[in-house]
């Protein structure tokens, strides 16, 4: 007979029997999918060429920005030396130096007594007198003297006058010439 303590036994195991049961492992037929490899290789190819071709378009305008950029810097260094050198020709335009001579040069002088124009009445103050050349003032020092030394007096040598020879035509046969060279020319010396 079964004992009560045989019953929940029986009843574990048979649990444990199904529990076994739908653990055990079944073998499934092996499918073979694979996964399409054609639009991977594709798209990777495609991103591969866009970048390549992405990166000469890159490096081409960066090269063309450098040429512009370097042109650009070359104009205005150049701008920069014109300006200066306009610069230098404005100085030397105000110079007052160079203002006063050419003043004087297209007969300008300074008054000896400034007189004041008054803009309000139109009146002038103060002793109006004409400016004469004489009264121009000396804008350039006049040279130093040379040292006695340095600028000695000149000298005069006269030369004593160069004796006249006068000239005898030739005959167009030349006799004349043959009787030289056999040394029988009249009045003629010959020299050994």
């Amino acid at each position: 007979m079964s004992s009560p303590a045989l019953q929940p036994r029986t009843r574990v195991t048979r649990i444990a029997q199904e529990a076994v049961d739908r653990a055990r492992l079944t073998v499934v037929p092996r499918v073979r999918t694979r996964a399409p490899r054609v639009p991977f290789v594709t798209l990777v190819s495609l991103v591969l060429v866009a970048g390549v071709v992405g990166l000469l378009l890159f490096n081409t305008s960066m090269q063309q920005a450098s040429f512009s950029a370097s042109n650009l810097e070359d104009q205005a260094d150049s701008l920069a030396a014109r300006e200066q050198t306009l610069r230098m020709e404005l100085d030397d335009l105000r110079n007052p130096q160079r203002v006063a001579t050419e003043a004087q040069q297209m007969g300008m002088v300074i008054p000896a007594a400034p007189a004041f124009l008054d803009l309000r009445t139109g009146r002038t103050s103060g002793v109006r007198t004409p400016a004469v050349p004489e009264d121009a003032i000396r804008l350039l020092p006049p040279a130093p003297p040379m040292p006695a030394v340095l600028a000695p007096p000149p000298v005069t040598v006269e030369a004593p006058a160069a004796p006249t020879t006068t000239t005898t035509e030739q005959p167009a046969d030349g006799t004349q010439q043959q009787q030289a060279n056999r040394g029988g020319g009249h009045g003629k010396k010959r020299y050994r």
